[in-house]
């Protein structure tokens, strides 16, 4: 049994929750597999730390609570301090890396930093930057196919925003690939 948990940590007005949505929906919508996500916030909302956690399974998850995530995505540094010390032996960790210093990680850890924000600010809408997020994960932790996760990112964002979305993902993608092709 393959079991994936992935918490996304940032604060809110970043798209922490529609990360892991559109992550959840394409793994159990289009790259069928089993899926459940949770998300938590505080009650400020905007500004406040938030986090969103999704187990993806080849099998159907019984427990959906993340207690040790193999893969852990930080956009804010608070997020960072915060999550890293509840990871998984020999987890992946991607980072966004203008907002996040990542401190001395154990042994095994693998850490990979994306500018997210600067290629949201790329496209003028910095909105954007949770969807590069998720085009980086695609690339670097193959946990969702590229096609399922494109698609997810069609049917899960604002009708009118799926063209500025695609590229926004497409973009975080080539950076994970690019990345990958270094190492």
């Amino acid at each position: 049994m393959s079991r994936t948990e992935i918490r996304i940590g940032g604060f809110g007005g970043q798209g922490v929750i529609l990360a892991g949505i559109i992550s959840g929906h394409a793994a159990a919508i289009h790259d069928d597999k089993y899926a459940t996500m949770t998300q938590s916030f505080g009650p400020e909302a905007r500004g406040s730390a938030c986090s969103s956690q999704v187990v993806i399974s080849d099998e159907p998850v019984l427990y959906p609570y993340v207690s040790h995530p193999n893969l852990l995505v930080v956009m804010s540094q608070e997020a960072a301090t915060k999550f890293l010390p509840g990871i998984a032996e020999g987890a992946l960790v991607l980072y966004e890396k203008d907002l996040v210093k990542l401190p001395e990680l154990p042994e095994g850890v693998q850490a990979f930093g994306v500018q997210a924000t600067r290629i949201a600010e790329e496209l003028r809408r910095k909105v954007v930057l949770n969807i590069v997020m998720v085009g980086f994960l695609t690339a670097v932790s193959k946990v969702i196919s590229k096609e399922a996760a494109r698609k997810a990112v069609e049917d899960t964002v604002p009708k009118g925003t799926e063209m500025l979305n695609l590229k926004a993902f497409d973009m975080g993608y080539a950076e994970g690939e690019k990345l990958l092709a270094e190492a």
